[in-house]
């Protein structure tokens, strides 16, 4: 049985184990302990790297194969979606409302009443918010806010976290606007795992080390670290 690999705060980030000896069960844990910081962090998911634990648990870091991605040129927009972009009323910014949409990616599930999006797991996005390189897109209907997503965009791809939707396509309807918003500056969106929604939208699955292999091509260099607004940047 293999042992899972301890990180500790004092530890550099680049500590991590590889990837490919992640877990097979459960699927793609690949260490515990260390922190959240910044460096960490990027770090962490420029090779393949994501923290995904709840309240009381350690810091638990993940590497799962195979990965669920979503090329851009693949976004499949359904007839209704497109009826919904073009008639539902929506509105779009982008890192307006960035702890609003970590709030909503937060609040309860219909399906759970527990969340992954700690009070630690958000102090460290919005740290990263305000250091450009973790956004959001909001959707907003009537002056409301009823959806969006956030992640880390990193060279050429973004590593998304999580969506949110309080009416029908908002959060597909972010999704539509992350990717034009990126359009000629998106190799591939990191969706982690695969879900029903997410293939429906487009999104496959490839082996772990294909998608490293992405990573070192689509994520050097890293960029720069901005903030966004809609059409530019």
């Amino acid at each position: 049985m293999t042992r899972l690999a301890w990180l500790s705060a004092r530890d550099r980030p680049a500590a991590f184990p590889d990837p490919e000896t992640a877990l097979a069960e459960p699927n793609g844990l690949l260490a515990a302990g260390g922190d959240l910081s910044p460096e960490r962090l990027l770090y962490a998911y420029r090779h393949g790297i994501f923290p995904w634990y709840e309240a009381g648990q350690p810091i638990l870091w993940w590497s799962p194969h195979p990965r669920a991605v979503l090329r851009p040129e693949a976004l499949k927009i359904s007839r209704s979606l497109r009826r919904s972009l073009r008639h539902a009323g929506f509105e779009y910014t982008a890192d307006r409302a960035f702890a609003e949409v970590l709030a909503g990616c937060a609040a309860p599930r219909q399906y759970t009443s527990g969340t992954w999006i700690t009070a630690e797991m958000r102090a460290a996005y919005q740290h990263l918010h305000a250091l450009g390189w973790a956004h959001s897109i909001e959707v907003w209907k009537d002056a409301r806010l009823v959806g969006g997503l956030y992640g880390l965009y990193i060279g050429e791809v973004f590593f998304g976290e999580s969506m949110f939707s309080r009416v029908t396509d908002a959060s597909k309807a972010a999704l539509v606007q992350l990717v034009r918003h990126l359009a000629g500056r998106l190799a591939l969106i990191d969706c982690q795992q695969s879900t029903s929604h997410l293939t429906r939208l487009g999104a496959e699955t490839v082996p772990r080390r294909e998608f490293l292999a992405m990573l070192r091509t689509a994520c050097d260099p890293p960029g720069q670290p901005q903030q966004w607004t809609l059409g530019a940047g």
